[in-house]
Protein backbone atom coordinates (compact mmCIF):
# COMPACT_ATOMS: atom_id res chain seq x y z
CA UNK A 1 0.00 0.00 0.00
CA UNK A 2 1.19 3.50 -0.77
CA UNK A 3 0.85 6.45 1.61
CA UNK A 4 -2.02 7.74 -0.54
CA UNK A 5 -4.04 4.59 0.25
CA UNK A 6 -4.17 5.35 3.99
CA UNK A 7 -6.85 7.61 5.52
CA UNK A 8 -6.55 9.27 8.89
CA UNK A 9 -9.15 8.09 11.39
CA UNK A 10 -11.04 10.96 13.03
CA UNK A 11 -8.75 13.84 12.10
CA UNK A 12 -8.92 16.74 14.52
CA UNK A 13 -10.66 19.92 13.45
CA UNK A 14 -8.34 22.77 12.47
CA UNK A 15 -10.80 25.41 13.75
CA UNK A 16 -13.74 25.37 16.15
CA UNK A 17 -16.38 27.96 16.84
CA UNK A 18 -16.77 29.16 20.42
CA UNK A 19 -20.15 27.41 20.66
CA UNK A 20 -18.57 24.13 19.52
CA UNK A 21 -15.87 24.48 22.20
CA UNK A 22 -18.47 25.04 24.93
CA UNK A 23 -20.57 22.13 23.69
CA UNK A 24 -17.52 19.86 23.70
CA UNK A 25 -16.71 20.87 27.27
CA UNK A 26 -20.13 19.66 28.38
CA UNK A 27 -20.79 16.69 26.13
CA UNK A 28 -18.26 14.85 23.98
CA UNK A 29 -18.65 11.03 23.94
CA UNK A 30 -16.89 10.95 20.56
CA UNK A 31 -13.71 12.29 22.20
CA UNK A 32 -13.96 9.78 25.06
CA UNK A 33 -13.99 6.93 22.54
CA UNK A 34 -11.03 8.50 20.73
CA UNK A 35 -9.08 8.60 24.00
CA UNK A 36 -9.91 4.92 24.53
CA UNK A 37 -8.53 4.14 21.06
CA UNK A 38 -5.33 6.02 21.88
CA UNK A 39 -4.99 3.86 24.99
CA UNK A 40 -5.54 0.71 22.90
CA UNK A 41 -2.89 1.88 20.42
CA UNK A 42 -0.37 2.58 23.18
CA UNK A 43 -1.08 -0.82 24.75
CA UNK A 44 -0.69 -2.51 21.38
CA UNK A 45 2.84 -1.13 21.11
CA UNK A 46 3.93 -1.75 24.71
CA UNK A 47 2.16 -5.09 25.33
CA UNK A 48 0.50 -6.44 22.17
CA UNK A 49 -2.83 -8.20 22.69
CA UNK A 50 -5.68 -9.42 20.53
CA UNK A 51 -8.07 -7.38 22.69
CA UNK A 52 -6.48 -4.08 21.61
CA UNK A 53 -6.51 -5.16 17.95
CA UNK A 54 -10.18 -6.19 18.19
CA UNK A 55 -11.23 -2.93 19.86
CA UNK A 56 -9.51 -0.83 17.20
CA UNK A 57 -10.92 -2.94 14.36
CA UNK A 58 -14.45 -2.78 15.79
CA UNK A 59 -14.47 1.01 15.92
CA UNK A 60 -12.83 1.41 12.52
CA UNK A 61 -15.35 -0.94 10.90
CA UNK A 62 -18.25 0.80 12.64
CA UNK A 63 -17.22 4.19 11.31
CA UNK A 64 -16.39 2.79 7.88
CA UNK A 65 -19.92 1.42 7.51
CA UNK A 66 -21.57 4.55 8.95
CA UNK A 67 -20.18 6.88 6.29
CA UNK A 68 -20.86 6.28 2.59
CA UNK A 69 -17.68 5.87 0.60
CA UNK A 70 -16.74 4.70 -2.87
CA UNK A 71 -15.92 0.98 -3.09
CA UNK A 72 -12.55 0.16 -1.61
CA UNK A 73 -9.92 -1.43 -3.83
CA UNK A 74 -9.49 -4.10 -1.16
CA UNK A 75 -12.14 -6.06 0.72
CA UNK A 76 -9.96 -5.92 3.81
CA UNK A 77 -9.44 -3.27 6.44
CA UNK A 78 -5.88 -2.51 7.51
CA UNK A 79 -4.79 -0.02 10.11
CA UNK A 80 -1.43 1.31 11.07
CA UNK A 81 -0.25 3.19 14.10
CA UNK A 82 1.83 6.26 13.43
CA UNK A 83 3.50 8.10 16.27
CA UNK A 84 4.83 11.64 16.12
CA UNK A 85 7.90 12.69 18.07
CA UNK A 86 9.48 16.11 18.40
CA UNK A 87 13.24 16.12 17.87
CA UNK A 88 14.44 19.65 18.41
CA UNK A 89 12.33 21.79 16.10
CA UNK A 90 11.41 18.93 13.77
CA UNK A 91 8.51 16.49 14.02
CA UNK A 92 9.30 12.92 13.08
CA UNK A 93 6.60 10.41 12.16
CA UNK A 94 7.28 6.71 12.63
CA UNK A 95 5.01 3.83 11.71
CA UNK A 96 5.13 1.47 14.68
CA UNK A 97 2.49 -1.09 13.71
CA UNK A 98 0.66 -2.30 10.60
CA UNK A 99 -2.25 -4.66 11.14
CA UNK A 100 -3.16 -7.78 9.28
CA UNK A 101 -6.20 -7.49 7.02
CA UNK A 102 -9.67 -7.79 8.52
CA UNK A 103 -12.46 -8.77 6.08
CA UNK A 104 -14.86 -5.89 5.56
CA UNK A 105 -17.88 -7.70 4.12
CA UNK A 106 -18.97 -10.28 6.71
CA UNK A 107 -17.62 -8.55 9.80
CA UNK A 108 -19.59 -5.37 9.15
CA UNK A 109 -22.97 -7.06 9.50
CA UNK A 110 -22.08 -8.32 12.97
CA UNK A 111 -21.50 -4.82 14.42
Amino acid sequence: MTNADWQEFRPRATQLTSSAVIKRLLWNPHWNETLFLVTCAERLISAPSQHSIDEINTRLLRQLTATPRPPAPSQYLYFRLAFWERQGIELTKTIEYVSEGTPIGGAVNDL
